[in-house]
Formats: C-alpha cells, sequence, structure tokens
C-alpha cells in the first residue's frame, strides 16, 4: 500500500482512525472541553501567521537536527503524552515509544497511561520523558519519581494547568464510563471496530496500571467519579512553587513544567532551575475560554530565557515553523501519532514522522530557510 497517497495529511489520517476507533474512545481522544472554541481559537491564531516566499536563492537544503536540554534530536518535535493512550490503540504507549527511540525524538509517557513504566522500559532507549500530574501524596510522588528514573526516563515533565477537572462534554455523550466496562452502550460501539476490538481482546482491557498499582483503595473510590474524569484524578494536587521546588530537589535529570500560558507563571521558573518552559493550553481540553495557544506563545518568550516547548493545535510541519519563529525551541505533538495508530496502525507513527519532516522540508524550501533559527527573521510583519 502506498501509504503517502493514501494519507498524504494529518487530516487523512485522522479521517481514517475515526472509521477505525470505537466512538466512546475517539471523543476522548478528539475532544475538547465546553463549546470547545479554545481548540477552534488553537487552529485560527496558527492560520494567521504568514512567512514570505522568497527565490532566487538557489538550492535549499534544509537542516532539521535539533539540540534541545542537551539532547540531539533528528527532528524539532516529539510525541507529547496523551492519558490512556492505550485506550485509542492497544499497545499505543508501547510502539511509540519504539518508534521514538529509533527515530531519535522524544517520547513523553503520561504517567495515566494504560502501560506502566516499567513496562515501557525495554522500548525507550534514551528518548523517554515522563510526565506527571502532581500527586498529592508525598510518598506516591517519591516512589513515581524513583520508578520512572529506575526505568530509563531521562526528562520529567510536570504539568501545571489541570488544577481541577474539565467537563469534555463530547466525552459524556460518547458513553466512556468511568472506570471503563462493557456497558451494551460500548459493546455496540466495540463490534463496529474488529481491528480495535481483536488487538485489545489480545492486549487486555485498557487500565491505569500505574494508578492502580497506589493502592485498592484508589480504585475502589473511582466508582464514585463522573464520567468525564478518571481515577487518575484521585491522586493529583494543584502545585505551587513550593511543589516545583521540591520535584527540583528530587529529579536529577532536565525538569520541564508543561501548561504555561501566562508569561507571570513562567517568569519565577528560572530561579527554582526549572529547564524548560512548555507553552500550552491542554489543546482546548480543561478551559473553553482560553486565547489560542500560539497567540501568548511570543509574550511568554519576551519574558524568560528559559527553552521553550510548544503544543495545542499543530497540525503539520508549516504549524511548526510558525512556533518556532515565534520563539519555541521546541514542538510537541499528541492527537496525530494517535491518528497515524488508529489508521495504519504499527506502521502509522513512522509514516507520520515522513510527512512531518518532507512538510518542515516543503515549506522551508519555499522561504529559503536552510535553518530553524533563521525562521523568525522571515515572518510576514503586518
Amino acid at each position: 500500500m502506498d501509504l503517502n497517497s493514501k494519507y498524504p495529511a494529518i487530516s487523512d489520517l485522522r479521517s481514517k482512525a475515526r472509521k477505525r476507533i470505537p466512538h466512546f474512545a475517539w471523543e476522548y481522544l478528539d475532544s475538547a472541553t465546553g463549546d470547545e472554541g479554545t481548540m477552534h481559537r488553537n487552529r485560527s491564531a496558527l492560520d494567521a501567521i504568514h512567512f514570505i516566499p522568497r527565490g532566487l536563492r538557489g538550492e535549499i537544503s534544509p537542516e532539521l537536527t535539533t539540540n534541545f536540554l542537551g539532547r540531539t534530536y533528528s527532528a524539532p518535535f516529539g510525541i507529547a503524552p496523551v492519558g490512556m493512550s492505550g485506550l485509542m490503540w492497544p499497545r499505543a504507549e508501547k510502539i511509540l515509544a519504539n518508534f521514538a527511540s529509533k527515530a531519535k525524538i522524544p517520547y513523553a509517557m503520561s504517567n495515566v497511561a494504560t502501560t506502566t513504566p516499567e513496562d515501557v522500559a525495554p522500548h525507550l532507549g534514551d528518548m523517554g520523558w515522563f510526565q506527571m500530574y502532581p500527586p498529592r501524596d508525598e510518598a506516591i510522588r517519591n516512589d513515581m519519581l524513583q520508578r520512572v528514573k529506575a526505568a530509563g526516563f531521562t526528562t520529567l515533565v510536570v504539568t501545571i494547568d489541570v488544577p481541577a477537572q474539565s467537563r469534555r462534554e463530547r466525552q459524556i455523550r460518547g458513553g466512556l464510563v468511568q472506570p471503563p466496562r462493557l456497558t451494551p452502550r460500548i459493546l455496540a460501539q466495540v463490534a463496529r471496530c474488529p481491528v480495535w476490538a481483536v488487538k485489545t481482546a489480545l492486549n487486555g482491557k485498557p487500565r491505569m496500571k500505574m494508578i492502580e498499582s497506589y493502592g485498592k483503595a484508589v480504585m475502589e473510590s473511582a466508582s464514585s467519579l463522573p464520567s468525564n474524569n478518571h481515577v487518575g484524578y484521585l491522586l493529583r494536587t494543584a502545585p505551587n512553587h513550593e511543589y516545583i521546588k521540591i520535584l527540583r530537589d528530587n529529579w536529577d535529570g532536565p525538569l520541564i513544567v508543561k501548561g504555561v500560558m501566562c508569561p507571570d507563571d513562567v517568569v519565577p521558573l528560572e530561579g527554582m532551575g526549572v529547564d524548560a518552559a512548555w507553552v500550552s493550553n491542554h489543546a482546548g481540553r480543561q478551559f473553553a475560554g482560553s486565547p489560542g495557544a500560539i497567540d501568548m506563545l511570543h509574550a511568554v518568550r519576551a519574558s524568560t530565557n528559559l527553552p521553550l516547548i510548544f503544543d495545542s493545535g499543530i497540525e503539520g510541519g508549516l504549524d511548526m515553523l510558525r512556533a518556532l519563529a515565534l520563539g519555541a525551541d521546541f514542538v510537541m505533538l499528541g492527537r496525530a501519532w494517535h491518528y497515524a495508530l488508529g489508521a495504519i496502525g504499527d506502521d502509522g507513527p513512522k509514516h507520520l514522522y515522513d510527512m512531518l519532516m518532507d512538510d518542515l522540508k516543503c515549506n522551508m524550501i519555499q522561504i529559503a530557510a536552510t535553518k530553524l533559527d533563521e525562521l523568525q527573521n522571515l515572518l510576514h510583519k503586518n
């Protein structure tokens, strides 16, 4: 099968994946919260950023190798954490980690994944990042840090933009219940997706295995959660500056703070020893009243010397160039990798990677950019 002809864009992967992933899992992956206004603003804000095409520059050979936080990556992008990743496609975490290791791009695993750090460890190489929703309990927090370090994760990402659960109305309508169980409605959806069903049966029902490892009482409490929440919420706290300092004292690798939108929030991070800030509005999944994440990137860049990561709304190479031009040092994507898995299966991540690399190069040639650090000077400024 000629994947380039069949799936030339992320939108093609998305359309195919929607047919192969059960509706309840699709709504978990693809939805935002409220009227989904933030998700739409992410798209429109990116579309408003333009470059000026340039000619008479001869042949252009773009360089995409990127140095970030002391490591060399083959590209300026990586795989962002997605909770319950294995719900969208069986074994997603292991497939993505294995591919990232081979491609030399970072793979960020969530602490609400459907596998454990220990199980994904053989697939990581030295490309593993671990994303933590901050646990309230000190003993659990310390144990998580020890486990992920022992498993070979090199970088810790702490998410700060989930101080409380969001409503995510599409998820509720989709029928996913917590903890996940096979209701007649869910069974009917699964029956329409035979490949997903067979692979899930072979791999076992998706569960938050790391969270489950912290006690039976935690899992029993999950029955009281509304359907748009999951058991991971039972362990979380809303972190403050002191919490970040504690993580810094207890983690000896790079520390990234994810979910920054306000310049005032990033300023204190430098003094705490944080290594990078991650500009993100959680792709619209937390707050429907947020500006587009790209609209805040320039202001955050102006407020700090920290390296910056960007996500939220990225749909291709041109979007990455827009973020890099406005001050990001690295870009992450989450949903797109799961569209690729849902559409193609195990070969999906490589196809998406190749597509994104080709898209980056084609667009850089159009604006005569040979290096990523030239992009800022090539923006069209109204």
